[in-house]
This record gives structure tokens, C-alpha cells and sequence, in this order.
């Protein structure tokens, strides 16, 4: 890719607000940060440029199904009845509909707000569950979305072996998931030889859950695979927490923080129900939390207690996890939101008098997010990927001066001021429209309404 400079009105960068900044970048990686720079030899670019937000955990083909689970069912609703509905749903995917729900899922991404995505990837084969002739056929089907769209992509082929805790039999709606120790070793390989084709890939291990994969499983799983980040579903729901303590004797945040070097490359998703102690271990870990605020209050998960763990020094990122809802801002905006209703208090996640609590949520889930990514994203500076979204200057809710900016794009305006955005040097996002929406939209259309007819 041949080198280029831009030049933004204004720019968020580490050290903060700044005018007319140049950024130069070659391969799709920023080289050089010029403050107060002249426009000769540069693309102008109106408008006020962030850093794109990482999305630390999706599930790309729920976003097939958003919608049709919000039906009362006989008995009471929770994430295990939600669950059931998505076994019904995936018993019909092909890969070219896997393909074509991911690439407008991650369209929908790059829209509103978010650069590169964590996909937690766990569909595997066949519908009969058997393995199709090229066993990471799933995996390059997330892999070619991600290039037609422009997304940065860290692949994480995900372990599922049992049903529940103490190596229970599998159900049904599991097998697609299901591999050995052996074969997901090949799985992992072969991901790595598909995310070739995107740029700046990566490749980590995402054993799913303490349930799905036995301790034993698991510590060989970390013992083999020391490069790169480690996922895993944790303490999402009360009923995880409490079948862990009958098989394991602990929950399950605690007996990974005891069991296993849970550092700076693992994050735990959701790491919804822990104790005081639990929080405060995690924080100290050097491990992110994985939060997906939406997902949580759309599944009824519960409230993860982010001021106990930021007072800790806690990092976390956010994700779109079952994509009900697709939206950078709105996932900060319920983060925030839920600790305020739990606690009947106002800004709590912001650390000192007089914070911006939007400015705060967003490099907090910049730095995490890239930590959890395992890639070099999430700021404005030389030798980050070259990921920028840009918000619309002249909008009336960024009236407020630099000061209120990040503010009025979590709590106010969301997405809606989303201008363009630009992914390792190339806009892909322009007037608030993928630049490919056209040729992806009509396939997923397609797509959903064979699903539910």
C-alpha cells in the first residue's frame, strides 16, 4: 500500500485535543503524528477524528437472529431458554450465509463506530455436525467478510467439547461447536493460514466457557498455545456460577484467577457475578474484562460492578457479543447507565471531580480493547493501525466545544454523528454509508428472510 497523509481539523490523541493534525501512513500503519501541520502534499479530512473502537466480542452470525427471540416463552425467560432459540436458528446456516450475515454485520460495525472486531468464532461445521472437507471452511467464511468490509479482525477459533460442567454429553444444538483437543490444534492452524488474505490479522484461542471445556483440557490448551490472546466466557449468570462451585468448588473467575497464570493476554467475557475479592483479583491480573453491556441487559445477565473494578485499575473493553443491537456509543452509554441505576449515583465510571465520563469510557475501552485484540490499534500515533473514525464537526450536538465532545457522542447523538471512517489508511465509511452497503445488504436480506420464513 502506497504511503499517504491525511490532515483533520481536529484529532484525539494521547496527550489529547489537538488542531489541523497530519498523520502519515504507510501499509496501513501510522508512521508520523504532526501537530499544527499545513496541507500541502495531504488529503484534508473535515471533521473530528478518534480512534476506532475495538470490539472485543462477537458472535457474527446472531446477528441473523437479532429480533427473534423478544417473544414471551411458557415458562420463564432468561439466556438458557434465549439459547435455545439459537440452536433452532444456526440448524439451518450455510456458509454462504454465515458469510453474508457476517460481512453486513461487520458493515454495520465500521457504521457506527467500531475498526476492528474480536470474533469469537465457534460454528464450525456441517449441520449434521460433521466436519466439512476443508475443516476451517467457517473460518474463512469470517475471514473473506472481514476483507470485503475492511474491518480489522482477530480470528478466535473457539473449544467446545461437553454440554455443561463435568464433561457432560453435548446436546443437539452443540454439535456444530464440537471438537477434540487434537483437531481444534489443527483448527487453530489452519485459521492462521486463512487470516493470511486479511490484513493485520490475528489469530488467538478462545476456549469457550469452564463448562465447555474440562480444567484439565483447558490447562493444556494454555500450556500449548503461548503466542497470542486467550477468550473465555466466565461468571456471565448466576446458574454458571453456582454449577461451577458444585463441580469445581469455586466460581468461576476465582478458580481460573488460582488455577491458571491469567495475565495481560487472557480476557474474560462478561465477568458479570463475582465476589469483592474476585473483582479485585481480576483488576490486578493485568486481564481485561469483556464486558457487552447490551447483550447483558438484553439477555438479563446482571450488572458487572465496573467502579469496584476501575478502582482497582481494572481494564476493560466492550463488545457486540449476540449483536441485538450493533453501536459503539450505546454499548459505553449502557455500561455507564447500568452502574448509575444499581448505584443511584451519576457518572461513576469517570475517576475525579470534573472528568469527562464519555472521555473516560472511550480510552478506557480504546486500551483495553487493543490489549484484548492483541493488535496495535487504538490510538492516534506512530506505529498504530491507521483507524480513525470521524465525527461530523458541524453537527449541532458537538456545539460544545472539545470539552463536551466525546460526551455528546456517548450520551447524545451515538452513531448519528458518525461522518466517515478510515480503516488502515483507507475510508470505508463515507457520509455515514459503507462504502460497500449496496452489494452486502441485499445478500443478507436474502439470507434472513429464507431463515425465517
Amino acid at each position: 500500500m502506497a504511503g499517504k497523509s491525511n490532515v483533520f481539523d481536529h484529532a484525539l490523541l494521547p496527550s489529547g485535543w489537538a488542531q489541523n493534525v497530519r498523520v502519515d501512513v504507510a501499509d496501513g500503519t501510522i508512521t508520523r503524528v504532526t501537530l499544527g501541520a499545513s496541507r500541502e502534499d495531504a488529503q484534508q479530512v473535515p471533521g473530528i477524528a478518534i480512534p476506532g473502537l475495538p470490539n472485543l466480542h462477537c458472535h457474527a452470525f446472531q446477528r441473523g437472529m437479532a429480533g427473534l427471540a423478544e417473544r414471551r416463552g411458557p415458562a420463564h425467560d432468561s439466556f438458557w431458554t434465549w439459547r435455545e432459540v439459537m440452536y433452532r436458528f444456526l440448524g439451518r446456516l450455510t456458509p454462504d450465509d454465515v458469510e453474508a450475515i457476517a460481512a453486513f454485520a461487520y458493515m454495520q460495525m465500521l457504521e457506527r463506530g467500531f475498526t476492528a472486531v474480536a470474533e469469537f468464532h465457534y460454528l464450525h461445521h456441517d449441520i449434521d455436525g460433521r466436519p466439512y472437507a476443508d475443516l476451517g471452511e467457517m473460518a474463512a467464511r469470517i475471514a473473506s467478510a472481514a476483507r470485503e468490509t475492511g474491518i480489522g479482525l482477530t480470528l478466535l477459533p473457539t473449544l467446545y467439547m461437553h454440554g455443561g460442567f463435568g464433561g457432560a454429553v453435548p446436546n443437539d444444538g452443540q454439535k456444530r461447536f464440537l471438537n477434540d483437543p487434537d483437531r481444534y490444534a489443527a483448527l487453530v492452524a489452519r485459521s492462521r493460514e486463512i487470516v493470511k488474505a486479511v490484513p493485520d490479522a490475528r489469530v488467538g484461542v478462545a476456549p469457550h466457557s469452564l463448562r465447555a471445556v474440562t480444567p484439565q483440557v483447558l490447562s493444556q490448551l494454555v500450556a500449548e498455545f503461548r503466542d497470542g490472546p486467550i477468550h473465555i466466557h466466565a461468571a456471565e449468570q448466576t446458574k454458571e456460577v453456582a454449577d461451577c462451585v458444585a463441580t469445581l468448588g469455586r466460581p468461576p473467575v476465582a478458580w481460573l484467577l488460582e488455577n491458571l497464570d491469567v495475565d495481560a493476554r487472557w480476557c474474560l467475557i462478561h465477568a458479570t457475578h463475582m465476589t469483592a475479592d474476585e473483582t479485585r483479583a481480576l483488576a490486578v491480573s493485568g486481564a481485561v474484562a469483556g464486558l457487552c453491556p447490551l447483550t447483558e441487559a438484553s439477555l438479563g445477565d446482571g450488572i458487572f460492578d465496573g467502579a469496584r473494578f476501575i478502582e482497582h485499575g481494572g481494564r476493560f473493553g466492550v463488545g457486540t457479543d449476540s449483536n441485538i443491537q450493533i453501536d459503539a456509543a450505546a454499548e459505553l452509554r449502557q455500561l455507564e447507565y447500568t452502574q448509575r441505576l444499581r448505584d443511584r449515583t451519576r457518572n461513576v465510571l469517570s475517576r475525579r471531580e470534573g472528568d469527562s465520563t464519555g472521555l473516560e469510557l472511550y480510552t478506557g475501552a480504546l486500551a483495553g480493547g487493543a490489549q484484548a485484540l492483541a493488535r496495535s490499534i487504538g490510538a492516534i500515533e506512530a506505529g498504530r493501525r491507521a483507524d480513525f473514525v470521524v465525527l461530523d464537526a458541524d453537527h449541532s450536538d458537538l456545539a460544545g466545544g472539545p470539552r463536551t465532545w466525546l460526551d455528546a457522542y456517548v450520551f447524545v447523538a451515538g452513531s448519528a454523528l458518525i461522518q466517515s471512517v478510515i480503516v488502515g489508511g483507507e475510508t470505508v465509511v463515507q457520509d455515514g454509508r459503507h462504502t460497500r452497503r449496496d452489494a452486502i445488504t441485499p445478500r443478507y436480506r436474502k439470507v434472513v428472510a429464507r431463515l425465517t420464513e
